[in-house]
C-alpha cells in the first residue's frame, strides 16, 4: 500500500514536471506578447546588487553572506517601491507602509510605524480617525526629489495629531490645504506649496499599553470614484519602479563605511537626518559603528536629561538595516530600560546575553551601527562608548546592577514580541 502511494506520487511530480517544461518549451519557440515596459525594468533590477556592493567597503563586497543579505536590501526597497507602484494616487490617496521590519530600509526606528502618500500640493486633503494613546503621532509634509538618480527628502512641516480637538469617542477630523476655507471652523493645517508626500509617525514608547491610532486620507477636490487606469499611467508606474526601487537601496547604505572612514568605530557623532533625509523636527540623533567580537561588550553611557518627550537606541547591520528588533532585544527606548539610581543610561551592546537588562543584542553580527535619538528634550547629551570584556562586565556596571536569568530573559522576549506583533503594523 505504502509503496503504490509512492509511486503515485512520483508520477504525479512527473507529469508536473513534463507540463511545465512543455510550457517552457513553447514559450520558447513562440512569440508571445508581453507588458511594454517589463523587459527594460527587469534589466534596471538586474545591476542593483551590483550598484549596492559597490558602495560598500572592499572585504564586505566578497563577505558571501552579506552578499546575500545586500539581495535582501534589493527585495526590501522592491517591496516597498512595488506598494507604490501598485496604489499610490495622488487623487485617491491612501497611507501605505513606508518602512517597517519587512520593509527595512531607511533603517527604521523600532517603535515607529511609517505610512507614506504622494499628495498633491494644490489639493485639499481631509483627515480623520481615532487619536489612539501614542506619545508621538505626527504627520510629515516632505518633498521628495530624486535629481540624477539621487533621492533627497526634506522636511518641510509637521502637524502634532496629539494637539488636535477630539470628540467623545476619541476621533479628530482635520483639513490640509493650501488656503483656509473662508469661514471654515474646524482643524486646518496648511499644506506646504512643495509638499509631494506625506509621511505618519507612530511612536510608542510601550509596545503593550499604548494603543495605536485609525486613520484615513481623502482628497476633497476631486470625485472619490476612481476610473479604471490609463496605458500611459500605468506604463508610466512600471517605468519608474527599477529607478524607485534603486533610489531607496542605495539612499543611506554608504553610511558605515563613511563613519569608519571618518574614524567612528566604537565612537559616536552627531548624525543630521532634518536637511536631505526626512528627520523628524525635534529628534537629535547620533550614530557610530560598533566592532565587537563575542567575548566583548560595548557600554553606552549618558545622563538622561531631566525633560524629555522619548529617547531609544538601535543598532543597524552593515547595510544600514536596522537588526531585527521582534526576534532580538536589539533596542530599547525609555519604557524598555532602566535608569541607574546616578541617573545614568547603562546599556550593554554585546553578542552573548550578558545578564543585564539593557541589553541589546547583535544577534550575529560583529560590526554594525549604534544609533539614538532624543526627542523633545531639554538636552541632547552625546552617550559615550566603552569597549571591555564580557567576563570584566560587572567592574563596570554599579554594584546594584540587576540580574537577568535565561528564562527571565526568555520569557521577556517572548512578551516583548507578542506585544509588537499585536500592533496596527500594516
Amino acid at each position: 500500500m505504502r509503496m503504490r502511494k509512492y509511486l503515485g506520487a512520483l508520477a504525479a511530480l512527473a507529469s508536473t514536471a513534463a507540463w511545465g517544461g512543455e510550457a517552457i518549451a513553447q514559450g520558447a519557440g513562440a512569440e508571445q506578447a508581453t507588458t511594454p515596459g517589463w523587459n527594460e525594468f527587469v534589466e534596471q533590477l538586474r545591476a542593483l546588487p551590483a550598484m549596492i556592493l559597490a558602495k560598500l567597503p572592499e572585504d564586505q563586497r566578497r563577505d558571501p553572506r552579506i552578499q546575500q543579505e545586500v539581495g535582501r536590501l534589493a527585495l526590501e526597497a522592491l517591496a516597498a517601491r512595488s506598494l507604490e507602484a501598485i496604489s499610490a494616487d495622488v487623487d485617491n490617496p491612501v497611507f501605505l507602509p513606508s518602512l517597517n521590519q519587512t520593509l527595512n530600509v531607511y533603517q527604521p526606528n523600532s517603535d515607529t510605524i511609517y505610512k507614506e502618500t504622494p499628495v498633491d500640493p494644490t489639493a485639499s486633503y481631509r483627515l480623520r480617525g481615532t487619536r489612539g494613546s501614542l506619545r508621538i503621532f505626527k504627520l510629515g509634509q516632505l518633498s521628495r526629489t530624486g535629481p540624477d538618480g539621487k533621492e533627497k527628502v526634506v522636511p518641510l512641516a509637521y502637524g502634532d495629531f496629539n494637539a488636535l480637538p477630539v470628540d467623545a469617542q476619541g476621533k479628530f477630523d482635520v483639513l490640509i490645504s493650501p488656503t483656509k476655507p473662508q469661514d471654515y471652523q474646524g482643524s486646518w493645517w496648511k499644506l506646504e506649496p512643495q509638499a509631494n508626500s506625506f509621511v505618519i509617525r507612530q511612536v510608542s514608547a510601550d509596545w503593550g499599553k499604548e494603543r495605536d491610532p485609525t486613520l484615513s486620507i481623502e482628497r476633497l477636490d476631486r470625485s472619490t470614484l476612481r476610473p479604471r487606469e490609463s496605458v500611459a499611467s500605468l506604463r508610466k508606474r512600471l517605468d519608474a519602479l527599477g529607478r524607485q526601487t534603486a533610489n531607496t537601496a542605495l539612499f543611506l547604505v554608504g553610511i558605515p563605511g563613511e563613519l569608519r572612514k571618518e574614524g567612528f568605530v566604537n565612537k559616536l557623532k552627531i548624525f543630521d537626518v532634518t536637511s536631505n533625509m526626512g528627520g523628524l523636527f525635534g529628534q537629535f540623533y547620533y550614530h557610530g559603528v560598533y566592532e565587537l567580537n563575542d567575548d566583548e561588550a560595548l557600554i553606552l553611557e549618558a545622563k538622561v536629561p531631566s525633560k524629555c518627550g522619548y529617547y531609544s537606541t538601535i543598532l543597524t547591520n552593515d547595510l544600514f538595516e536596522t537588526t531585527d528588533w521582534v526576534n532580538n532585544q536589539s533596542s530599547l527606548n525609555d519604557t524598555q530600560s532602566r535608569i541607574d539610581s546616578d541617573g545614568m543610561l547603562r546599556i550593554v551592546i554585546s553578542a552573548r546575553d550578558p545578564g543585564v537588562p539593557n541589553w541589546l543584542d547583535t544577534a550575529g553580527y560583529p560590526t554594525g551601527v549604534v544609533q539614538g535619538r532624543w526627542t523633545d528634550c531639554n538636552a541632547q547629551p552625546m552617550p559615550s562608548l566603552t569597549k571591555v570584556r564580557l567576563s570584566d562586565l560587572s567592574r563596570y556596571l554599579p554594584k546594584d546592577t540587576p540580574h537577568i536569568s535565561a528564562p527571565e530573559r526568555d520569557r521577556q522576549l517572548r512578551s516583548r514580541r507578542a506585544n509588537f506583533l499585536q500592533r496596527i503594523l500594516w
